[in-house]
């Protein structure tokens, strides 16, 4: 959520940079600080009522000890109505905040200096590519390679659970475990805590870290005890510190996990979802970072440095994306997408994006730290995916095929076992 401080001191700059996004903010701003001077004004006035009635509380309290029994008990009546005058007051004042609240929570964060404009994917600036494109003597999808070889079945998936929940077999299982346990490793040795998250969040922490309330309808919800199930590990590992002043000397503060991840996909069809594409459930490794304001930006390349570290030692080309304004997430103020080219399919398939949010998922978990002047100040989040399981499955099944097997990556074999899958 963006600081109203924040809009009220270069409403002209949030605008400007909001409509990075290819859509006018102007309305929603203007509605955010008019109830903002709305509520100001509300709880001015609460206080002086307040303050008034303490006085002639004090008042009262000397007139009492005075033996002015009816002096008193005549400004008694005056507290009266200064009583209903503040409850009034204070019920106006919870509602001015709720409106202010309900406005601030639609608009999205403000895209960074570098973010280019743009209104979809296809405005997305390309930075880089790394290696070669695969040349394959046989090109098979990864759909056909795990029916072929016994690894993923998407129909036992669909008889337990429905579409999208597949399930991982034999050596398909043992390479899923395998890709896990190398990612939390690399993040061990790069100084991330690995974290065991819960994968059920409450309401509280899907607000903290932008879910809620903009994406109810793509996650999973539990309604007898109003629980979600989570579509990222950035949401429990980030809620640990909701609520938080942590110590500035800490920083950089840097965590990753294991999860399984949910996301119901709705209104997802065609090509771009058959086999591990797109899921309803997927494991992911995340990393978590957060960050004194001052050098957020160092760290958002010092992560996306990171995580094509891990697709080269997986020996994968890949490209990486600086997102648009349109295509960026709702809580990032400025996102890196890496993506690996699937020959089979003719398509890049992203498997990480790595995302700096400033201080908008802060100002929800009211995650602070004391500067160097002894005042709270709001820190900076980031986050990315290190790596997403499905897509690097795919990639790696469809990128090292060969008519005699699929080779496993070097850096994985010692987890798994084996260095062929045939």
């Amino acid at each position: 959520m963006l600081l109203i401080n924040d809009i009220r001191a270069d409403k002209e700059g949030i605008i400007a940079r909001l409509a990075k996004r290819g859509k006018d903010f102007t309305d929603l701003v203007n509605d955010a600080l008019t109830l903002d001077d709305k509520r100001k004004a509300t709880q001015v006035e609460l206080d002086n009522v307040l303050a008034e009635s303490n006085s002639i509380s004090k008042a009262i309290g000397q007139l009492f000890a005075q033996k002015k029994i009816e002096e008193a008990n005549a400004m008694k009546a005056k507290t009266g109505e200064l009583k209903e005058n503040s409850n009034t007051l204070g019920e106006q004042l919870k509602a001015a905040e709720a409106a202010l609240l309900e406005v601030l929570y639609q608009i999205p964060n403000a895209p960074g200096a570098a973010v280019p404009a743009g209104k979809s994917e296809a405005d997305n600036k390309i930075v880089l590519e790394h290696g070669e494109k695969p040349n394959l003597t046989q090109n098979l999808p990864h759909w056909e390679l795990c029916e072929k070889y016994n690894l993923i079945d998407f129909e036992l998936g669909v008889k337990i659970t429905g579409a999208g929940f597949p399930v991982y077999r034999g050596k398909g299982a043992r390479l899923q475990r395998a890709l896990i346990n190398w990612f939390l490793d690399k993040g061990r040795d790069a100084g991330f805590e690995e974290i065991q998250p819960p994968i059920l969040v409450n309401e509280a922490s899907g607000i903290g870290t932008g879910q809620l309330p903009d994406k109810e309808g793509q996650m999973y919800h539990m309604e007898v005890d109003n629980l979600y199930a989570i579509p990222t590990g950035e949401v429990p590992i980030t809620n640990i510190y909701r609520d938080v002043i942590v110590k500035e000397d800490d920083f950089p503060i840097k965590n990753c996990g294991h999860s399984p991840c949910f996301r119901r996909e709705a209104g997802s069809y065609g090509k771009d979802v058959r086999g591990l594409n797109r899921l309803h459930q997927f494991d992911k490794v995340e990393i978590v970072q957060l960050s004194h304001p001052s050098n957020s930006y160092e760290l958002l390349e010092d992560m996306s440095s990171y995580v094509q570290s891990l697709l080269k030692d997986l020996g994968l080309q890949y490209r990486v994306l600086l997102l648009c304004g349109g295509d960026t997430g709702f809580a990032s103020a400025m996102t890196y997408d890496m993506e690996v080219w699937s020959t089979a399919q003719k398509m890049w398939l992203e498997v990480s994006s790595v995302s700096n949010f400033e201080t908008f998922q802060a100002n929800r978990l009211k995650l602070r730290f004391k500067n160097s002047n002894g005042k709270n100040e709001y820190a900076h989040t980031l986050n990315g995916s290190a790596l997403a399981l499905p897509r690097i499955m795919a990639s790696i099944l469809e990128n090292f095929q060969t008519p005699e097997g699929i080779i496993v990556p070097e850096v994985l074999r010692p987890y798994c076992g084996f260095d062929v899958i045939d």
